[in-house]
C-alpha cells in the first residue's frame, strides 16, 4: 500500500504570520505555489491559499482617497485652457527639474510604482484560513485523498509525530496515478 509519506513533499515552503500579503504573494509565485502553511516558530497557526487572498481583499473595503494631509477631499480648479501653438501649462513643471537623470515625465510615471499597495498594507494573519487539513504520515494515500475530497481540501500538512513533515497536495496524488504508482482499480472494487 501507498502510503502519504511516499508521495508528500517534504521541503515545504512557509510563511510566518507577520509577512505582508505582497510579501507572501512574491513568495507563492516565485515557488510556482498555490498556498502554504502559516507558521508561528515550530507551530502551524494556519494556511494561506490563493482563494484566501483573493476572498480577503474582494471583503476588505478599501478607501477612495489616501492622503497624510488634512486638506483631502479639496476640489481642483479647473485648468485654464491650452491651445496649440501656446507653452503647455506642465511646461511649468518640467522646468522646475533640470539636471541629469530621468525626465520630468519619466517622474510621475504612475507606472514605476502605485501610490498605495493594499497588499503591502495588510499581513497574513489577517487572510490566513485557520481551519487547517492534516494528515499522518502514514496513512494510506487512497483514505489521504478521501479526506481531502469530502473537505474540500487542496492540500493538507503531513504530520509525523505532531511536527510538520511535509505537505500533501491534489497534485502530489495526481502524479502517483499517472505514474502508475496508485492504481485506480485496486480501490475501486475494494
Amino acid at each position: 500500500m501507498l502510503r502519504v509519506r511516499d508521495i508528500m513533499t517534504p521541503h515545504v515552503v512557509t510563511l510566518t504570520p507577520d509577512e505582508t500579503l505582497r510579501e507572501a504573494i512574491d513568495t507563492l509565485v516565485t515557488c510556482r505555489i498555490g498556498g502554504a502553511p502559516v507558521l508561528d516558530g515550530e507551530r502551524v497557526v494556519g494556511v494561506l491559499s490563493a482563494p484566501d487572498v483573493l476572498e480577503f481583499e474582494a471583503n476588505t473595503p478599501v478607501a477612495t482617497i489616501r492622503s497624510d494631509d488634512d486638506d483631502a477631499g479639496t476640489m481642483l480648479e479647473p485648468a485654464e485652457e491650452w491651445t496649440d501653438g501656446d507653452e503647455s501649462p506642465s511646461a511649468f513643471f518640467t522646468d522646475l527639474w533640470t539636471g541629469d537623470g530621468p525626465v520630468a515625465t519619466e517622474r510621475l510615471d504612475p507606472r514605476i510604482g502605485p501610490e498605495w499597495d493594499f497588499l503591502e498594507d495588510h499581513t497574513v494573519a489577517e487572510a490566513m484560513s485557520r481551519a487547517v487539513c492534516t494528515l499522518p504520515d502514514n496513512l494510506e494515500v487512497s483514505l489521504a485523498a478521501q479526506r481531502m475530497l469530502a473537505l474540500g481540501a487542496q492540500r493538507a500538512l503531513v504530520t509525523e509525530e505532531g511536527r510538520l513533515a511535509g505537505i500533501l497536495t491534489t497534485t502530489d496524488v495526481l502524479r502517483a496515478v499517472a505514474e502508475r504508482r496508485l492504481s485506480v482499480r485496486q480501490y475501486v472494487f475494494d
